[in-house]
C-alpha cells in the first residue's frame, strides 16, 4: 500500500511511519519541520514542504491508499504563545488537503479530544467520554482553545466534504497520547526531565486532576486498524486507553520512581482551562476494531524516560 504522512516527521507519525513500514507499506513523509525533526534513518521518500501552501498540495500526485493529516501545531505552550498561528496554520493545512484529495482516496484527521473539554469542567459532559457528546468550546478568547477550535473546524470540514466529493474520512479524537520522542512540552516527558535533572521539590500542577495516558504504540495501533476497517469511513473515533485512568500525584510518583528519584512533591494548581478530569469511552473504537490498549502506564513511563534519559530535551 503507498501511504502519505503529512506532518509524518513529527511526533505521531514517525511512529505511524515506522509502524506501516513494518506492515509493508511505501511511506511519503511530507513536513515543513518546524516542528517536526530530520532525525531518524527510515526508508521513505521525505518531502519538505509548507503545507498551508497549497502549492506544496499541487506538487504531489494522487493515487494513495491512505492518506495521514497529522501535520498541526500543538502543545499548550506552542499554542498560548501565538494561538493565532495556530488557527491559520492547522484550520489551512486541513482545508488546503480537502481542496486536493481526490475521489476514492482514505484520509485519517488528527483531533484532539480539547473539542469537548469545556463541557466537563461545566457537567454536561460525562467521563468516560463517548463521541456523541456535544462539543463545546467554553471560551473562544482564550489562548488555550485555538487548538480546539482549529480541530473542530477540521473534523466538521472532512465529513461533510468527504461525502461531499467521494472520498472517505476517518476522524479520530487523541486523548493524553505520550511516549518517546514527543517534545518536552508535555506533561510524561516534561516530569521525566525534571525528575531526572533532581528537582526537588518535584512540583505538580494539577495534582489532583485525573488523566488516561495512551502510549503512542497502543494509538498507532488503533489508528491503522481505524484505517484498514471500511465502516469508519465518516466516523468520529475515540483514540486512547480507558483502563488506567490516574491521579496527576500518582504519575508524578510513578516518574520519580522510574527515576529512582526521592524528591518531595510540590501539588499546584492546575493550568488556566485544563479539565479536572478525561478519559474516554472507546465503546466505538472496540466495536469497529477490536482493539484494546497494551501499554502499561508503567511501562509507558519507563520507556519515555529512558528515552529522554538518552536524547536529553529536544531541541
Amino acid at each position: 500500500m503507498r501511504s502519505l504522512l503529512l506532518g509524518g516527521a513529527g511526533f505521531i507519525g514517525l511512529h505511524l511511519a515506522r509502524r506501516l513500514l513494518a506492515d509493508g507499506h511505501e511511506v511519503t513523509i511530507v513536513d515543513d519541520f518546524s516542528r517536526g525533526r530530520n532525525d531518524f534513518q527510515l526508508d521513505v521518500e521525505l518531502i519538505s514542504a509548507d503545507l498551508t501552501d497549497p502549492a506544496s498540495y499541487a506538487a504531489l500526485p494522487h493515487g494513495w491508499d491512505q492518506i495521514y493529516l497529522l501535520a498541526a501545531v500543538v502543545g499548550v505552550r506552542n499554542v498560548e504563545r501565538d494561538p493565532a498561528r495556530v488557527v491559520r496554520v492547522n484550520t489551512l493545512s486541513a482545508l488546503h488537503l480537502l481542496d486536493w484529495v481526490a475521489p476514492g482516496e482514505r484520509v485519517f484527521f488528527a483531533s484532539t479530544s480539547e473539542v469537548y473539554a469545556g463541557g466537563v469542567d461545566a457537567g454536561v459532559v460525562p467521563v468516560p467520554t463517548g463521541e456523541d457528546v456535544p462539543t463545546m468550546i467554553s471560551d473562544v478568547t482564550a489562548p488555550r482553545f485555538a487548538y480546539a477550535v482549529s480541530k473542530l473546524l477540521g473534523e466538521a470540514a472532512f465529513l461533510h466534504t468527504a461525502r461531499a466529493r467521494g472520498f472517505e474520512a476517518v476522524v479520530g479524537r487523541f486523548h493524553n497520547v505520550y511516549g518517546p520522542r514527543m517534545g518536552a512540552d508535555h506533561v510524561i516527558p516534561e516530569m521525566a526531565l525534571r525528575a531526572r535533572a533532581g528537582e526537588s521539590p518535584f512540583r505538580v500542577p494539577g495534582a489532583d486532576q485525573y488523566r488516561a495516558f495512551c502510549h503512542v504504540d497502543d494509538a498507532v495501533e488503533a489508528i491503522v486498524r481505524l484505517m484498514a476497517v471500511p465502516e469508519a469511513a465518516g466516523q468520529i473515533v475515540h483514540i486512547g486507553n480507558d483502563r488506567e485512568e490516574t491521579l496527576i500525584l500518582d504519575l508524578a510518583k510513578a516518574v520519580l520512581a522510574v527515576a529512582g528519584a526521592a524528591s518531595a512533591l510540590d501539588p499546584q494548581p492546575a493550568p488556566a482551562g485544563s479539565v479536572h478530569r478525561r478519559c474516554p469511552d472507546l465503546t466505538k473504537l472496540r466495536a469497529l476494531t477490536g482493539y484494546e490498549p497494551k501499554v502499561s502506564l508503567e511501562d509507558g513511563v519507563r520507556s519515555t524516560f529512558d528515552w529522554y534519559a538518552e536524547h536529553g530535551r529536544p531541541a
